[in-house]
């Protein structure tokens, strides 16, 4: 047993687990190939594009060339689907003990390790070598530098060892930010460094309540997400805190001139909701609430939906200019 902050956690050998057994039968080729491209998480993918997408627009104050998109779109799902097919193939032992991962490809036996690392592996080369030769060298060298720190950094590292694990390893999560709009410029600028501080501050508070949820799962496994170190109040207070210091970096934007009238205005308001619905949380942690009356994943569905107005927001208000 390994203790933390006073919690003990099972500890796990990072070997992978022989218990595991593939379901039965042949696989089809359909299957194979659903299995190939849940390796890179899309749903993940589909938040990370959301993100980048409005940059460009932003960038280019009205519509980028739509080649560009393309071309970015592609990359950065290639890069990013790379990188989650390495977390898989770094963290099936413990994905074969979470309830929640359990049903993962290389954990059903549908995708083998060694194919899951060659896949991982092709996908950061082709990624590269996609953004070097259609968008730019400076976009292919921020998406690979996102894709290496979230599989070492994150992944091999931080993860199994800080319950600050989520709060550094958000930072690969925040590099489409600075991709879209370097795809446009070919450089960065500080409104890119805005938007990237504002999925820094995001990605706690959207992950944790999650992590409230699940903490069960994560110490089973001897991952020590912070809901699993400390308590709700604890965690609820952090989730508070984050959350402020990105609604007002959020609003960073407009004072500097980077936007008009239409961002700050769906920023403040969604921010608004956003703090009412942490704030909510912190009172129902305080209280005592437990389960499912604590009501954690409305904020962390909540999150979803805020990033998605305020980054359609941005990408808008170039013409209402």
């Amino acid at each position: 047993m390994s203790h933390l902050s006073g919690v003990s956690v099972t500890a796990v050998d990072s070997r992978p687990v022989e218990g595991v057994r593939p379901h039965p039968g042949h696989w089809t080729r359909g299957a194979r190939v659903k299995a190939f491209f849940a390796l890179t998480k899309p749903r993940i993918i589909e938040l990370l594009l959301t993100t980048t997408v409005p940059v460009m627009f932003l960038a280019e104050q009205g519509v980028p060339d739509l080649w560009l998109v393309f071309a970015t779109c592609l990359g950065g799902y290639l890069s990013a689907g790379g990188a989650n097919a390495l977390n898989m193939y770094i963290d099936r032992d413990i994905d074969a003990l979470m309830d929640r991962t359990r049903n993962r490809p290389l954990v059903t036996g549908v995708v083998r390790p060694g194919e899951c690392l060659a896949f991982g592996l092709a996908l950061a080369v082709v990624s590269t070598l996609w953004f070097g030769l259609t968008v730019n060298w400076a976009s292919a060298a921020l998406a690979l530098g996102a894709l290496l720190f979230y599989v070492i950094v994150y992944t091999m590292w931080l993860k199994r060892r800080t319950s600050q694990n989520i709060v550094w390893g958000g930072i690969a999560g925040c590099m489409p930010v600075l991709i879209g709009w370097s795809s446009v410029t070919g450089t960065v600028s500080w409104a890119a460094v805005i938007l990237f501080l504002v999925m820094f501050f995001w990605t706690p508070p959207h992950y944790w309540p999650l992590s409230m949820k699940v903490k069960e799962d994560y110490a089973r496994v001897g991952v020590p997400m912070l809901p699993v170190v400390a308590a709700n109040t604890v965690v609820a207070r952090q989730i508070v805190l984050y959350s402020w210091v990105m609604v007002a970096v959020s609003l960073l934007l407009w004072p500097l001139g980077y936007t008009g009238w239409f961002y700050p205005l769906v920023a403040a308001l969604a921010g608004g909701w956003w703090l009412w619905e942490a704030h909510g949380l912190h009172r129902r942690a305080r209280a005592g609430t437990r389960g499912a009356k604590l009501k954690e994943m409305r904020l962390f569905h909540w999150s979803i939906t805020y990033v998605s107005l305020v980054f359609l927001a941005i990408a808008i208000d170039p013409f209402l200019r």
